[in-house]
């Protein structure tokens, strides 16, 4: 079988470094992957975009390129906007023209956090920060576009890479005896190797056939003209402060931590309170099982000491 291309956007941010990680899977796989940033190529010039996808003959687009400083978002708007809708926007018109599968990555942010149980996928939207309204409007134009897909929310997501909560708290924890941590933000974190790892197994499903002789092949053309949202992120739930206090466990780092309220920590961006998400569909529909947070926690904190 001839190599499937792929277009990895974002590819030296969290997710994208995961994916990149796992490059000698795809190659076993026969998918050939172009990583690519923001200095490769503005994902925004929808022309650029255009010709690079036709110049490599572009077969698959994952998206993890995003806006996600949750705060700043509030003044940067019209960056936050340009990056998580129009952007994302170019893409799904290019994806339905030239027939590409796209994977597109969001959040848990595009609810309210109001919920008394998981979000499933069908739940109402109701973003309550402008990060989140932007990840909605990048959902709704794929939705309107509707090229074969399929969208990802996720939470809380780190890794060995990049900037996140995980490294926050190892490098406070040099410099501060105490902390304070909210304890009233409720959800999922998501190690982003795992992320990854769920990626290329729905990648597999969709694209790999066997033909009457045993052989694979690509499946592409066969697929429905539809986008379909999946949820994400690892088993079992916790705050920020629970989170926290497993990471400083884990390392054996003794300090202390307090449990506050998020009104003791005012942010220029609103959190929900309650965004767990529910992974019985992607669970069912690829036949995976998901890692516990801190199981993969640990295995996070190993990778990151072991680099």
């Amino acid at each position: 079988m001839n190599n499937i291309n792929i277009l990895i956007t974002g590819s030296n941010g969290q997710l994208g470094s995961e994916l990149r990680m796992l490059n000698d899977k795809f190659k076993m796989l026969n998918y050939r992957c172009f990583f690519i940033d923001k200095n490769d190529l503005d994902i925004t010039d929808f022309q650029r975009v255009k010709d690079f996808i036709e110049k490599n003959d572009i077969k698959i687009i994952i998206n993890t390129a995003a806006y996600t400083a949750v705060d700043k978002a509030e003044e940067e708007k019209e960056l936050a906007e340009l990056i998580n809708y129009k952007a994302v926007e170019n893409l799904a018109k290019i994806s339905k023209e030239k027939d590409i599968f796209l994977v597109h990555i969001s959040t848990d942010y595009v609810f309210n956090g109001k919920n008394y149980r998981p979000y499933v996928e069908e739940d109402k939207t109701d973003p309550i920060n402008y990060y989140g309204l932007t990840k909605l409007k990048g959902e709704e134009a794929i939705k309107k576009i509707n090229p074969k897909g399929v969208i990802i929310r996720t939470s809380w997501v780190y890794s060995s890479f990049g900037k996140n909560f995980v490294k926050t708290m190892l490098n406070l924890a040099k410099t501060k005896k105490e902390l304070n941590i909210i304890f009233d933000q409720i959800g999922t974190p998501t190690y982003a190797r795992d992320l990854a790892e769920v990626i290329l197994r729905i990648l597999d499903v969709k694209f790999k056939i066997t033909d009457s002789n045993n052989n694979l092949t690509s499946n592409i053309k066969h697929l429905p003209s539809n986008v379909e949202i999946y949820h994400y992120s690892n088993e079992g739930v916790c705050s920020w402060y629970d989170f926290a206090k497993a990471i400083f466990e884990i390392e054996g780092i003794d300090i202390k931590v307090n449990p506050i309220e998020s009104k003791d920590y005012p942010t220029p961006a609103k959190r929900p309170f309650y965004s767990v998400l529910n992974k019985s569909k992607i669970k069912r529909d690829f036949n995976i099982k998901i890692p516990y947070w801190i199981d993969s926690l640990k295995e996070c904190l190993e990778r990151l000491y072991d680099e």
